[in-house]
């Protein structure tokens, strides 16, 4: 089925990982897609891997400062003149951290909240402005399961994952008048690039914790953005859905 026919999404963080398997599987369900990035080379590298699996597809490649309010809006712009609209914008856009609080330096905390935090609300303010005008939209977020246990070093990332869920139930009661609705997607382990490195011996603990048994692939957590913004999910606002294989640690 091609759920997303005729609706044009803004993918940030969409060169790798979970980004890019959101970007692909919205493709696939017939959305044309502003895939976003930090630098113009992985850029043209996820725009090139695309058009080799499908010429056909409707993509186009943007790297805003995602820090900048006006690189922003300005992002923004480009898709609604490339494509006549923006219905979806996906906030992946992250970075993770492990510092221990003794050593944290603040310069690096501060970093950690910009991207994480800063960049989501540019993106929701700037994408809001243009969806209230067409008569409606859907924001989601990237958030975490760390959002809802913490972890044991790097506060930064779970501190902001829990200001992304404020940030998501906040504006969803506030944009609904505007038929706009607002999610969040928390993953659980996932076999990102990150991930895939790591030695079997720390796998097979983390797996441990999973009673599903596995480590999610990008597509788990792909398919739960393509479920929210789509229509099926049409009366679903200010929700933080778990993708994780009931992990709880």
């Amino acid at each position: 089925m091609e759920l997303l026919k005729g609706k044009t999404a803004m993918v940030t963080g969409g060169t790798r990982g979970i980004g890019y398997a959101i970007v692909k599987t919205y493709l696939d369900n017939g959305a044309a897609v502003a895939l976003c990035g930090s630098r113009q080379e992985t850029v043209d590298k996820a725009l090139a891997k695309l058009k080799e699996e499908n010429a056909d597809y409707k993509v186009i490649g943007l790297c805003p400062d995602l820090g900048n309010p006006q690189e922003v809006e300005k992002a923004v712009q480009t898709v609604r003149d490339t494509f006549g609209k923006l219905d979806i914008m996906v906030n992946n856009a992250g970075v993770s951290a492990r510092d221990s609080l003794y050593g944290y330096k603040p310069e690096d905390f501060a970093r950690t909240m910009e991207l994480n935090v800063n960049a989501v609300f540019n993106c929701a303010q700037a994408a809001a402005k243009v969806m209230k005008e067409q008569g409606g939209g859907v924001i989601l977020n990237t958030s975490s399961m760390v959002s809802i246990y913490g972890q044991p070093s790097g506060v930064a990332y779970p501190a902001s994952k829990f200001a992304v869920n404020g940030l998501t139930k906040s504006l969803a009661r506030e944009l609904g008048k505007d038929n706009i609705r607002v999610n969040a997607v928390a993953p659980g382990v996932t076999r990102t690039d990150m991930v895939a490195a790591l030695p079997e011996e720390m796998i097979k603990p983390l797996i441990a914790t999973i009673p599903l048994g596995r480590v999610g692939e990008p597509e788990d957590v792909a398919n739960a953005f393509l479920y929210l913004a789509s229509d099926l999910a049409s009366y679903v606002t200010g929700e933080i859905l778990s993708v994780d294989g009931a992990a709880r640690t």
